[in-house]
């Protein structure tokens, strides 16, 4: 059968975790094959990992959590009983036959206000059970894409094109600059690579879960992603001239 969020949609709008699973698994092995046992190959098995968890956390993100709801209508429904048995109660305590004055009118009136306050924060506090569970779980999925994405761009921190263009004089502290320009373009490439994979692993948090701190944290990821890649392309412009 098939869901309904994913029937309001066309299927070419709609990240399918599955394609970009197999992208990511097909990166990783280009970066494994080309250079075996470096630092950029363990970041790309490690991205797989998580790509794994970001897509199993999508499928439980879109699903209700039936158990919170079930208490949480349990506790509304216990909550309004409440409220119900003392109004009832509070009419039970006036003495028959009395006539109350309006001091004590006012008093029971603002007394009965303030509990319907209560018992409406309450309730609120009780319905957004389920989307603050969901936020906290999506955000941080999110900080662990945010911090692979900076560990991409550590990698790739010291991989300067300029040595191959320019005779230099390295220092006693220089990094090893053992790549040739076609390993070089293509390790900077990966990263960049690397980098979009993880903006559209963060994109799979929001395409069914309507939260705007999750919503904006995706954002942010995207923008840290793109940033770090406009550096790598600058780079590569450089490498390629």
């Amino acid at each position: 059968m098939t869901n309904k969020s994913e029937s309001q949609h066309p299927a070419y709008i709609v990240l399918k975790p599955e394609a970009l699973l197999t992208t990511l698994a097909r990166l990783e092995s280009r970066v494994v094959e080309r250079f075996p046992g470096s630092g950029l190959s363990n970041v790309a098995k490690e991205l797989r990992s998580s790509a794994d968890d970001v897509v199993l956390l999508s499928e439980k993100l879109r699903k209700p959590f039936w158990t919170i709801r079930f208490y949480t209508i349990f506790a509304i429904l216990l909550l309004v009983g409440t409220f119900v048995w003392m109004v009832v109660l509070s009419f039970k305590l006036i003495p028959v036959g009395t006539n109350p004055d309006l001091t004590e009118i006012v008093q029971s009136v603002e007394s009965a206000i303030n509990e319907l306050i209560f018992l409406s924060l309450a309730i609120l506090f009780l319905i957004t059970i389920e989307s603050r569970v969901k936020r906290k779980m999506a955000l941080k999925s999110l900080h662990r894409l945010r911090s692979i994405a900076h560990v991409v761009d550590m990698h790739q921190l010291t991989k300067d094109p300029f040595y191959l263009l320019v005779e230099h004089k390295p220092t006693a502290t220089s990094p090893d600059r053992t790549m040739t320009k076609f390993e070089l373009a293509r390790y900077l490439d990966y990263c960049s690579e690397l980098l979009a994979v993880i903006s559209k692993l963060a994109a799979i948090h929001v395409q069914y879960l309507q939260d705007p701190q999750v919503l904006e944290t995706v954002n942010d990821v995207e923008n840290l992603t793109h940033g770090l890649s406009a550096k790598i392309w600058q780079k590569l412009m450089i490498l390629e001239k």
